[in-house]
């Protein structure tokens, strides 16, 4: 029997082909037209001339007329358009087409590649779509299906359990469970439930996909920044974190975790093992005599006592880490005693149904916000500020649910009320405890350059907010002079050393803060040494951004280059000064480093509220020595985990206590990669 030729799709009445593109004949739209495929045509045609849609001749409806019996026994007869029947072969292609993704309509693949056919983007293709689908809803989010409810096919399923379990951090073992597989069940047709291990290799496949592009990145930055983040699972299992900083060639902030180490419970060994952990992440990464410096949130400071002579790069104390000490020695007993205090009413409140209600009513009587009590946390002291403010706001609903007898009987009121100096000590300790948790808060903000503020922000607190004023109460100014004792300490801000100290370092490099105008003058002047110091250091390799950048750098004296005269007369002048003189004369003097030290620091500083990686990255090429020890310098996070006293950052820290060991480094890189 001959084989009959393939059939001409009807969707050409509509369209016509000009090259590699279809252009549609009803309103001159142009599409990419790929492999013979007609489905961008029929899709473009179901969205914008539905009713021009062209159907093949066995999918055109058949007319019938059928007769519809109503209650009442009268019947009408109406014409109702049925699909006519297709052969088996049909119904299977169609049934079979269901589970084909609607991505293939918009991507044709090439050998391991997909190839977007409305954009020529390229996709490595590795038996998953999910790439594809984020492209489109991206890119092109107009062709997203819109007119009927899309079906995934199962390994899209698959696909999307396994992001659901790295974006949760959930255990790999949740998919072994009765009541994960009676959902997924119930709602993927005829699904078939894939193994842990199954999962387990496609968050490695995507594990091994984040590093390949992370290795890319470090390998093009000139210098990177450290951080190390101690936590605890349970009391035996202690793992560090290992992520890093950097400064792309376009002056953007970027971070990635790199390793999660488990570390040995011994103390005796542990600073040795964190040491020997660091190196190997170095060098495991590739960054070996990159590293700028390490900020770690280890309280007891032991890793910069503990050095060995393949540790090339300073440690600095998590600024956060730093403050929840110092507040920790500036607590008396009273303070203590408050506090306690001041959590057994809240805990009172949130546990009793009759007082949370009753505190409801009293608000809405009183006409106060109607918010719930804070109950503070001993690991967190900035939850007592929190704590203190919603008691103050609320102090007069709370004293009136104290002394209502149908809610509270006496004894429990006498044991749960707060003296009214106990009151007046909380009011005066608020503002204090609002100030540094203020300080903290822009310590740890992801978006922005934070380790240049930690000195500004710490001469600040000592010298203004820390001072002791004439209405504090005595409790209140034994906290200030203890906090301020600690910070002077911790910080090192008297040591003869301090314009070696990183922070300080970044504070000149960030033009908001260069003048360090919180420092004495022989403090200023070590530092601009400090600064001449490290800018004669860099190699010329490393600190000339280039011939064109060099030209454009700024001139000590007029450009007489312009002045009007014969072109050639100039040209034959020029070459002969440059002879005589050298190549490097005019700007000999523009680009020196003591110079752009010097004109650097005379600039006038920007406001506050500028980012200091988009001054330098206008800037740049006017100090270009400079601007290469901004990007060494103002990668460095203020804190280890910058997101840690956001709720994100706390449901982070809970959520990485339940991993598996086993796969703990894994799903903390695919989790904090994005």
């Amino acid at each position: 029997m001959k084989r009959t030729g393939r059939r001409r799709s009807s969707v050409w009445d509509c369209f016509e082909q000009v090259g590699n593109f279809v252009r549609c004949m009803k309103c001159d739209a142009t599409l990419k037209y790929c492999g013979g495929a007609t489905s961008s045509m029929m899709n473009h045609m179901s969205r914008h001339h539905p009713s021009n849609t062209p159907l093949d001749e066995d999918e055109k409806p058949v007319i019938c007329t059928v007769q519809c019996m109503e209650e009442e026994g009268t019947s009408d007869v109406m014409q109702v358009a049925v699909m006519s029947p297709n052969p088996p072969e049909r119904e299977y292609g169609e049934r079979k087409r269901l589970k084909r993704s609607s991505v293939w309509d918009i991507f044709i693949k090439v050998d391991d590649e997909v190839h977007c056919t409305m954009c020529d983007t390229k996709l490595k293709y590795r038996s998953s779509t999910t790439s594809m689908m984020y492209h489109i809803k991206n890119k092109h989010p107009d062709t997203m299906p819109n007119d009927g409810v899309s079906v995934a096919t199962h390994a899209e399923v698959t696909e999307l359990i396994s992001r659901m379990i790295e974006k949760d951090m959930l255990p790999i073992s949740m998919v072994n469970g009765d009541g994960f597989r009676e959902l997924l069940a119930y709602t993927v047709h005829n699904y078939k439930m894939p193994s842990a291990s199954d999962i387990t290799r496609l968050i490695e496949g995507h594990f091994h996909e984040k590093v390949e592009e992370l290795v890319m990145q470090l390998g093009r930055v000139e210098k990177v920044a450290l951080t190390a983040d101690f936590w605890t699972a349970l009391p035996i299992q202690r793992y560090i974190t290992v992520s890093c900083s950097f400064i792309t060639e376009n002056w953007q902030g970027r971070s990635a975790v790199l390793q999660t180490h488990k570390l040995p419970s011994d103390s005796h060994s542990a600073t040795d093992s964190v040491t020997q952990r660091l190196l190997n992440t170095v060098q495991t990464w590739g960054i070996t005599g990159k590293v700028t410096a390490c900020v770690h949130n280890n309280p007891k400071d032991s890793l910069a006592a503990h050095t060995c002579a393949h540790v090339t790069w300073d440690y600095a104390t998590c600024f956060a880490t730093t403050l929840q000490l110092a507040v920790s020695d500036g607590l008396s007993e009273d303070l203590v005693h408050i506090i306690a205090a001041a959590g057994k009413l809240v805990k009172h409140f949130n546990h009793s149904l009759l007082a949370s209600e009753a505190l409801e009513q009293k608000q809405v009587q009183m006409c106060l916000p109607q918010h719930k009590l804070i109950q503070s946390s001993k690991a967190r002291w900035d939850t007592i500020c929190n704590m203190f403010e919603r008691l103050l706001e609320q102090r007069w609903a709370i004293k009136a649910v104290l002394s209502d007898r149908t809610v509270t009987n006496r004894q429990e009121a006498q044991m749960l009320e707060i003296e009214d100096d106990c009151w007046q000590i909380i009011e005066n300790f608020t503002p204090v405890l609002a100030t540094l948790k203020w300080a903290t808060t822009v310590i740890s903000a992801e978006t922005e350059v934070s380790i240049s503020n930690i000195y500004p922000i710490t001469f600040s607190l000592i010298q203004t907010h820390l001072v002791s004023k004439e209405n504090d109460v005595e409790q209140v100014s034994e906290f200030k002079r203890k906090v301020q004792k600690s910070l002077r300490n911790l910080m090192e801000v008297d040591s003869n050393d301090l314009a070696s100290k990183p922070a300080l370092v970044a504070s000149m490099l960030d033009p908001r803060h260069k003048h360090l105008s919180f420092l004495t003058p022989t403090g200023r002047l070590a530092a601009k040494v400090k600064l001449h110091e490290l800018v004669s250091k860099l190699d010329v390799i490393t600190t000339t951004v280039g011939t064109k950048d060099e030209q454009q750098e700024t001139l000590v004296t007029p450009d007489i280059s312009q002045v009007a005269m014969p072109s050639q007369m100039r040209s034959d002048t020029k070459n002969t000064m440059m002879l005589l003189l050298g190549d490097n004369y005019s700007s000999s003097y523009a680009t020196d480093s003591e110079a752009q030290v010097d004109y650097y620091l005379r600039d006038i500083a920007p406001s506050l509220d500028i980012n200091p990686l988009d001054w330098w990255r206008v800037n740049g090429p006017r100090f270009p020595k400079l601007a290469t020890l901004a990007r060494h310098y103002l990668c460095i996070p203020g804190v280890s985990l910058p997101s840690l006293l956001s709720e994100a950052g706390q449901a982070y820290a809970t959520m990485r206590t339940r991993l598996n060991p086993e796969h703990v480094d894994m799903m903390i890189f695919v989790n904090r990669n994005v």
